[in-house]
């Protein structure tokens, strides 16, 4: 059975996969940030003006009802650090991440996102959601005491949700206290703590309870055209909200056992939240760290082909000849890019990859992401001149 999570009335969190950062402040004179067409690495996840992005969260196994929720403090938490460790802070551990993308017809960068991340080590390490940095040219990360400095990715699995940050120059960081995810149960007492709507400053906090434990979760936007699993999840009955993203569920005793990953589609939350098992992130981490790259974790810079994407409409597929809809449209092309430098131009249907069908962003993106900056691929599309084949040299760009 599935429950799905979308009360009628209110929309979707702003971005894409479990658990979505917080839109960044709205701009002067307008409605709000413009978040247009993404450059695929694949990165058309953010690609607001091409393809309706949001949360549905649908959700099964185990219990299905949820202890009461505690209601939001929305306080935000001492400074001081956690007693019994000089060098671990439940709150100066905590810190703000926020993105910048760059965009199509853009000089410079524009906000993306903001979400929540967590210190590891003393000289920056920072653990945060993939989906908090997917897509990113540019991440910064404040640091409460510490002001803000730049990170890259070192690593990241999409299919967990995890990504492993490293801040640029860091030393003599205060760190979170790990706690042991598998001693967590249905009942345990916990605190959520994140960037609460991207607000920045001092981290807030939400109290409440564990409501169950190995839950898994489906996230899809509303087109249904993505979705993402992610399993052995934490259902906490605690107010989440965009932004918390990344943040930290502690225990009773201010150790962190969970990654806020996943909330309601109600920007204002519903006392329900989701939380990858630190026990899970922690091995993922520790594979990153080693360098064991895989189908499912991807370490550091990946290729990059700087084209922006979407699902081919009929229409268009009429214009270029075309009797199906197979393939992915290309509605951008960077110039300069990889593509721009094969002679790719917009509208155009990329139709294979290496001599693969490519026919959802997913599958685009997968082809592109298990290469490396300077890889080459073999792309074939079709415009209005005809078919094309030519190989194409990666380049980096935006993270994952």
């Amino acid at each position: 059975m599935t429950d799905e999570m979308n009360p009628v009335g209110h929309e979707p969190w702003t971005g894409y996969h479990a658990g979505l950062p917080a839109p960044p402040p709205a701009q002067p004179g307008g409605g709000g940030p413009h978040r247009a067409r993404g450059w695929i690495a694949l990165l058309v996840a953010m690609l607001v003006s091409l393809a309706v992005v949001g949360s549905l969260l649908a959700f099964s196994g185990g219990p299905r009802t949820a202890s009461p929720a505690i209601p939001s403090t929305g306080a935000t938490l001492p400074t001081s650090p956690a007693s019994g460790s000089a060098g671990t802070s439940p709150v100066g551990a905590i810190v703000d991440i926020n993105t910048s993308e760059q965009v199509l017809g853009a000089d410079g960068l524009r906000p993306l996102g903001a979400g929540t991340g967590m210190v590891l080590t003393a000289d920056g390490e920072i653990l945060t959601n993939n989906h908090v940095v997917e897509g990113a040219s540019s991440i910064q990360v404040t640091i409460p005491g510490h002001g803000s400095s730049t990170a890259t990715v070192v690593g990241v699995d999409p299919t967990d949700d995890v990504a492993l940050l490293q801040l640029n120059g860091a030393s003599g960081l205060p760190t979170i206290a790990l706690g042991d995810s598998s001693t967590v149960q249905a009942g345990d007492p916990i605190t959520a703590i994140g960037n609460a709507f991207g607000r920045g400053g001092q981290p807030t906090a939400t109290t409440g309870t564990v409501a169950a434990v190995h839950r898994s979760i489906t996230a899809r936007d509303p087109s249904g055209t993505s979705s993402e699993r992610l399993n052995d999840v934490i259902q906490i009955a605690a107010d989440v909200h965009p932004g918390d993203s990344g943040g930290a569920v502690l225990n009773a005793q201010g150790q962190v056992v969970g990654i806020i990953t996943a909330g309601p589609s109600r920007s204002s939350g519903n006392g329900t939240g989701f939380a990858i098992p630190i026990n899970s992130a922690i091995g993922i981490v520790n594979e990153i760290r080693a360098g064991h790259g895989s189908s499912e974790i991807l370490l550091g810079e990946r290729g990059f082909m700087g084209v922006a994407v979407q699902p081919v409409d009929p229409a268009t597929a009429a214009q270029l000849g075309l009797s199906d809809t197979a393939g992915i449209l290309v509605a951008g092309v960077q110039p300069g890019s990889p593509a721009a430098k094969v002679g790719m131009t917009a509208p155009a249907v990329i139709r294979t990859i290496d001599g693969q069908a490519v026919n959802t962003l997913d599958e685009l993106g997968n082809a592109i992401h298990s290469k490396v900056p300077g890889e080459q691929i073999q792309v074939t599309w079709v415009d209005q001149q005809g078919q094309h084949t030519a190989t194409v040299t990666l380049a980096s760009g935006p993270a994952v």
